[in-house]
């Protein structure tokens, strides 16, 4: 099985200890988003975790501990936007501080285990196309020969975030809007050796040489691994989606970083009641077992089928 830490939250920025005890302790609680009554009881076992794809904004908190994941497959998908704080209010400063640890944690555990993503791509009197193109030549060149792959989606209209956004004018690309940027961002990462791909794009950008991502990717974590995985398509993704089936083990309404775009978090209220929740020690990420909950095993098992020779390309 693969670990997926995580789509909901972010657990390398802010919940790192938690993470790495429950490493320790070799199993972790996740409650059901639609049934928060019912929670699974996960093996985190090196036996059955085939890889680990950690989503970060923030690796910083873990750099000083990755010894302790030496016995899982793993690699970053590292969300690196040219966005203020009026967009990303906790977010720390991109220059001084998040390409610079972007470019450490590539020289520590490799280039190819960095994938950069740059998303959402949002519109409005500030960030507008010049802009993106502008900033993204920028960062592209600050992270030449520290990651291989850009992947890049473009903002999506979630109900819950629209009164967030709408004081600031935000909205998606038009089409023309939408292939400028696709166009110019192709022949940016050529130029500094990078693919770029898409994230759950309706869009077909194959004319610009970009194709479909994979974020939870079974390629890579073959490469990393050095074995074979026997391993579906998420049928729990939209369809769209190229991943491959993975088990989350955040939380919603526990991430900090404020992002507006954000779906993951809902209401700032319950990202405040969870924050003083959080306990490194619990099973259960900013919450605790209650009267009434219902814990069950999570049928699990290993998706590797042989090991690669490392002499194998």
């Amino acid at each position: 099985m693969i670990i997926s830490a995580s789509r909901r939250t972010d657990i390398p920025a802010y919940y790192s200890e938690w993470f790495f005890n429950r490493l320790k302790e070799g199993y972790v609680y996740v409650r059901n988003p639609m049934n928060p009554r019912m929670i699974s009881s996960i093996s985190l076992s090196s036996s059955l975790v085939d890889g680990i794809v950690f989503w970060t904004k923030n690796p910083a908190p873990m750099l000083d501990r990755l010894s302790e994941l030496q016995n899982y497959p793993y690699y970053f998908q590292f969300t690196l936007t040219p966005y203020g704080t009026d967009i990303e209010p906790n977010v720390p400063s991109k220059g001084q501080f998040i390409v610079p640890m972007f470019r450490k944690l590539a020289l520590m555990i490799g280039k190819e285990r960095v994938i950069w993503r740059y998303d959402p791509i949002l519109i409005n009197e500030k960030y507008s196309t010049a802009y993106h193109i502008k900033y993204f030549r920028i960062l592209c060149e600050r992270l030449e020969n520290h990651t291989e792959k850009c992947t890049i989606s473009f903002i999506d209209l979630y109900s819950k975030i629209l009164r967030r956004i709408s004081p600031l004018g935000i909205r998606p690309p038009t089409q023309q809007e939408t292939e400028d940027i696709a166009g110019h961002f192709s022949e940016i990462a050529k130029e500094h050796g990078l693919c770029i791909d898409t994230c759950s794009e309706k869009i077909d950008f194959s004319t610009f040489g970009i194709n479909r991502a994979s974020c939870i990717d079974g390629n890579l974590l073959e490469h990393i691994g050095r074995y074979s995985l026997n391993a579906k398509k998420d049928s729990n993704m939209r369809k769209d989606c190229g991943c491959i089936e993975s088990i989350d083990i955040g939380a919603y309404n526990t991430c900090s970083h404020g992002c507006i775009y954000c779906y993951a978090n809902y209401s700032d209220t319950c990202v405040t009641n969870h924050a003083e929740m959080y306990n490194p020690y619990s099973p259960l990420l900013c919450s605790s077992i209650k009267e009434g909950d219902i814990i069950k095993p999570r049928l699990m098992h290993s998706l590797r089928q042989s090991q690669i020779s490392w002499f194998n390309d």
